[in-house]
């Protein structure tokens, strides 16, 4: 086996989007820095984020506010957004030349609504800092002696350096090369590696109308859920049907606790399609629009009572209402019917999709074995750790690419 003759400062592993900050960070700090990518090219993933609009960070002014979609994990994450916060990303992204601009829900995206205007901003950062960036080199083994990093191997070389920067991301889009290598390593390392699940992913439905219905989105929905007949909780937003079942940031951000409802027993939920009105302002909605075609056919005036496309899967799910029937002839059991389906759409839950359909996963390391001012291993002193290594759920919203910005800032500031 050969060693290489440079001796490098930093070696970052993973030339996703920690990764690239933490390279261009420690090069940015005067060192002599080597990234090494298992794939073909650098950014995979980044370049398909947010369906290739890329969700930059969440434009969260309140720190604590912001912090707090991290769930448990916020107590541990004040020091490092003290050193690299989400203002200080649009401030490194709008100084290099990519102005950002703020939608729904707070979400930050490049002015362009590219990713990769982000990708090649973060490659030009790496190429002033003079990283040196080995691509098609998958890190096979890191070699670990007295609780220090003594090398990289990959294929026939070992690479050696001060220190290191693992940023090999978690499990989600395995297809960009997220295959959970970092887990591995850490737990040959000794480091406690909390097993991946997909963490902000579409639900599998079991109805066919919510399969009929593939492609549709529904921007004001809010949907109930339920284990065993018993309500648990519910949310307002936007609700998009999948060939699956059901997507969309809603869905997505539900995902983590209906995960832990079916550990419980069968889950059902309901979608209330018109959820800022009760029955009663409803029924007054229906009654008049009766009134006013009340010599028309039943299907020729459902688009003024249901939402956009919805007009099939409504009648599939209320198959005693014939939409041939003339609207004078509708009785008040099924108006009374027809608004109660509209209150409350029926659905099975049948499961999480995969990682392959995730979005995010969780997993990885606990917060505690590492030294969080630093994003520094306790295990290895020279071992840095960023990115989806980290055990931290997140929403959607642009909080998972928060978390790479400052971790691998972070990392590559104190490498």
């Amino acid at each position: 086996m050969t060693k290489t003759a440079i001796q490098y400062d930093v070696i970052v592993v993973g030339g996703g989007p920690a990764g690239i900050m933490a390279a261009g960070r420690a090069a940015e700090r005067g060192k002599n820095v080597l990234l090494l990518e298992k794939n073909k090219k650098l950014g995979e993933k980044l370049k398909i984020s947010g369906g290739g609009r890329c969700n930059i960070t969440n434009a969260e002014e309140d720190t604590r506010v912001f912090l707090k979609h991290y769930g448990d994990a916020e107590q541990f994450l004040y020091s490092i957004f003290a050193q690299f916060s989400n203002k200080d990303t649009f401030t490194f992204f709008e100084q290099r030349g990519l102005p950002l601009v703020v939608q729904a829900r707070k979400r930050a995206f490049p002015h362009t609504e590219k990713s990769i205007d982000v990708f090649n901003t973060l490659e030009q950062y790496m190429k002033e800092g003079g990283v040196t960036v080995k691509t098609s080199s998958p890190a096979d083994r890191i070699i670990a002696s007295d609780g220090t990093i003594q090398g990289v191997v990959s294929e026939k070389d070992t690479y050696t350096a001060k220190n290191y920067i693992l940023a090999t991301g978690g499990v989600s889009h395995s297809e960009t090369g997220s295959t959970g290598d970092g887990f591995n390593w850490l737990k040959e390392l000794g480091h406690s590696v909390a097993a991946p699940s997909p963490s902000i992913v579409p639900l599998a439905v079991r109805e066919s109308w919510v399969k009929s219905l593939s492609g549709t989105s529904l921007s004001f929905m809010k949907i109930s859920f339920y284990v065993e007949g018993k309500k648990k909780f519910s949310k307002t937003g936007k609700v998009l049907f999948t060939h699956f079942g059901l997507s969309g940031p809603l869905i997505l951000n539900s995902a983590v606790q209906v995960g832990d409802l079916l550990q419980e027993g069968k889950v059902t939920a309901t979608i209330d399609a018109y959820p800022d009105t009760d029955h009663g302002a409803l029924e007054q909605k229906i009654l008049s629009t009766f009134e006013n075609h009340k010599n028309k056919l039943l299907k020729n005036i459902m688009d003024e009572i249901v939402p956009h496309g919805m007009i099939d899967a409504i009648f599939s799910l209320v198959p005693s209402i014939d939409p041939e029937t003339k609207v004078h002839s509708i009785t008040k059991d099924q108006r009374k019917l027809l608004i109660n389906t509209l209150k409350a759409l029926p659905m099975t839950i049948t499961g999480l999709m995969g990682f392959d359909r995730a979005v995010v996963a969780d997993g990885g390391i606990p917060l505690t074995e590492m030294d969080m001012k630093t994003m520094r291993s306790k295990l290895f002193t020279n071992l840095y750790i960023t990115g989806d290594l980290l055990h931290i759920r997140r929403p959607s919203g642009g909080f998972s690419l928060q978390l790479c910005w400052t971790t691998g800032w972070v990392a590559g500031g104190n490498a």
